[in-house]
């Protein structure tokens, strides 16, 4: 069985090909409006190490971040916005108040759907489900002259209640589907975001309708392409939430792929974490474009069922577009290896989160590139060498680097080095990295200091051990294959898929019945969608209830244990519910309602457990090795001067022994630092343990 995972990433296309117990890689560059072409050329340059055909491939996993680059640089269909009449302004109003009530000068996004494409339909459906008022058809009839007038590829829409009942959108959906161009999607609220709160449901509802018509366009060409290289197997796609789906959910629903590709450095972690018997893990993938970090406790992600995408105003939370998808919890930072370092107006040096992207690249790239980068800033700081860089994909330049560095951050600062200047802007990357990390942890209320970091991508390894210090953690761990870390990813995700249903009724009032009813048509819903991807395997069910105090917005989320029924369950969820918010905020309020305000039903195949691996015991007997490939000079961030540093490969190093720094492993894809004050051994499945000593 041979199975590809390809990571369409803003720098980097990564291919990765599992056949008979082992991984190959090839790493391309991302082809700027034709991220196909990319993800062809890495599997053809797969297909030929590996010495097969796409034939011979019985499944591909493709992830990608094009819905979210699309939704950010407004690159999407036009599309028109049809909701309920007096209801036109709702994706400008938002959440009806400032995200920063102190700043003056704050920007809030512009909707995806400009005012004049916000179009209404006289029609109410009521909060108890019930039809107040049916949209008549002449109403629609006149809504499709305007559409196609206003020449739109695209149609979203959302009534008021229709998370209760959609017959009102369906009933326009049907019609508009008969008297538009086939070619126009149409998407409803209740279909793509069926819960509560009329801002968010809506704003997904939008983002779905905007970047479908691109997507749709994209996998069938795709697909089509790998149908005439021979291609006949399965293919799936990368969720969010870090779970695969079948492709013709992906293309219907491509809002829930924005954090796809991210989402596979994360499902590495969590399979790492699974192999060695970590139960506390910090997973930080470092690509070309960003950096993402997300928190891993026994073997499992933090996920979410809200994310933002495109924050308008200094990454600040409120100041983006909400969408209700299910997601991994992660935090993006720009400080990938091509953000551009620069001065500021205030004569101060920063790091991103402008980006050099695939093209022109980092200087050093040579494709005509001049900005200042953070991989041209580990070049000069020798910790990347042009020897075998990418497999030779990219001969570096090493001067242009230098050239970069110098005119870009040392003269205008006025460092007496290059290596100063480049090492400063390692140093600012590390520390925004490092400032994440801490502030999500304080958000999670979690103590960084008791986790493991998990770094992956092609910059985790230069940044790792710097980072554990600047956070007071000890290990680092860098697994095998990192620097194509998000692919392996997908190869180690199983096919799931989730719906959210709303209730929004107090816990006391709750029928039983009519619970275990609406939660047994949901469950036959997901089931089979997963069944779809997953021929004669099993599958698993798992329902999570989200329950607050009637009149707050804090809502606490549970998972609903129905195996004595669930008029059982509903009991234990209220004492439940009172145990977590009294941790979270010391009291309880017994005279006021708990409310059950949605529920999330998520099935998942079932997958063969891995057995976990403890770390070795046996760290203190620290030994020198004698297998090395070489020594190398590097100028050292924190100590600012050159330090020699022995080159080892990673297959020298064994478990059991480790070895001291300053060391360095190069490997095709990536490249670990081992600083003096570190030691670093081999795992079993071949990854790699720093160790502070």
């Amino acid at each position: 069985m041979v199975r590809i995972a390809i990571d369409i990433g803003g720098t980097f296309t990564d291919v990765v090909g599992h056949s008979e117990g082992k991984f190959d890689s090839a790493k391309v560059l991302t082809q700027p409006g034709r991220p196909e072409q990319s993800a062809l050329e890495g599997l053809k340059r797969l297909l030929q190490k590996m010495s097969l055909t796409a034939a011979d491939i019985t499944g591909i996993v493709h992830g990608t971040t094009l819905a979210t680059n699309a939704l950010i640089e407004r690159r999407g269909a036009r599309t028109a916005f049809v909701t309920t009449e007096g209801f036109r302004d709702v994706l400008e109003m938002r959440y009806e108040k400032r995200f920063d009530q102190y700043a003056l000068d704050i920007e809030f996004p512009e909707p995806l759907v400009p005012r004049p494409l916000r179009l209404t339909l006289p029609e109410r459906s009521l909060s108890d489900g019930s039809i107040s008022k049916a949209p008549e058809l002449a109403d629609i009839k006149n809504l499709a002259t305007t559409l196609q007038q206003q020449a739109v590829e695209s149609v979203a829409i959302g009534f008021l209640h229709a998370y209760k009942n959609p017959a009102n959108e369906l009933r326009v959906a049907d019609a508009l589907r008969q008297l538009l161009d086939h070619d126009v999607t149409i998407c409803t609220s209740a279909d793509v975001a069926g819960e509560i709160r009329e801002y968010e449901r809506f704003s997904t509802v939008c983002a779905n309708a905007y970047v479908r018509p691109l997507m749709s366009t994209y996998l069938q060409k795709l697909l089509l392409q790998l149908s005439a290289l021979g291609f006949n197997g399965s293919f799936l796609m990368m969720l969010s939430d870090g779970s695969l789906t079948t492709l013709d959910k992906a293309m219907r629903f491509p809002i829930r792929l924005v954090e796809g590709g991210p989402a596979g450095g994360v499902a590495l972690g969590a399979h790492v974490a699974k192999q060695i018997g970590c139960d506390k893990l910090l997973s930080l993938d470092i690509g070309g474009t960003t950096a993402k970090i997300c928190f891993i406790e026994d073997a499992t992600p933090r996920t979410a069922r809200r994310f933002e995408i495109a924050r308008a105003w200094r990454d600040v939370k409120g100041s983006g577009l909400p969408v209700r998808v299910p997601t991994v919890e992660l935090v993006e930072i720009g400080a990938g290896g091509g953000s551009i370092a620069h001065i500021d107006r205030l004569q101060r040096l920063r790091v991103g989160p402008r980006r050099a992207g695939a093209a022109p690249g980092p200087a050093a790239y040579g494709l005509g590139g001049s900005d200042a980068t953070l991989t041209d800033a580990h070049i000069e700081l020798g910790h990347i060498t042009a020897e075998g860089f990418a497999e030779g994909m990219i001969a570096l330049d090493t001067k242009l680097a230098h050239t970069a560095i110098a005119d870009s951050v040392q003269r205008p600062l006025g460092f007496d080095q290059c290596a100063e200047a480049a090492a400063g802007v390692v140093e600012l990357a590390d520390e925004t990295l490092a400032n994440a990390a801490r502030v999500h942890a304080v958000e999670q209320g979690l103590d960084i200091t008791s986790f493991d970091l998990l770094v992956s991508g092609g910059g985790g390894g230069l940044h790792g051990a710097r980072i554990a210090e600047k956070l007071g953690m000890r290990r680092v761990i860098v697994p095998d294959n990192a620097g194509v870390g998000s692919a392996i990813g997908f190869l180690h995700s199983p096919v799931a898929y989730e719906i959210g249903i709303s209730v929004l009724e107090p816990l006391s009032e709750i029928s039983p019945e009519i619970l275990t009813e609406r939660l047994r048509h949901t469950q036959k819903a997901v089931t089979d969608i997963v069944a779809e991807a997953v021929v004669g395997g099993t599958v698993n069910t798992v329902v999570q209830a989200e329950l607050r105090y009637r009149g707050q917005g804090l809502e606490l989320t549970f998972t609903l244990d129905d195996s004595e029924g669930y008029a059982s369950a509903l009991e234990k969820l209220e004492a439940d519910f009172k145990q977590q918010y009294r941790h979270l905020n010391g009291f309880v309020l017994d005279n006021i309602p708990i409310e059950l305000v949605a529920l999330s039903v998520k099935a998942t195949e079932q997958r063969e457990q891995t057995s976990e691996i403890s770390y070795p015991t046996d760290s203190n007997a620290v030994m020198n090795t004698t297998d090395s490939l070489g020594n190398r000079t590097v100028f050292s961030v924190k100590d600012h001067c050159m330090v020699d540093y022995v080159e080892v490969s990673r297959a020298s190093v064994t478990a059991g022994k480790p070895l001291n720094g300053p060391l360095v492993v190069p490997e095709a894809q990536t490249t670990t630092l081992v600083p003096p004050g570190w030691s670093l051994q081999r795992l079993h499945g071949g990854h790699l343990l720093l160790s502070r000593v």
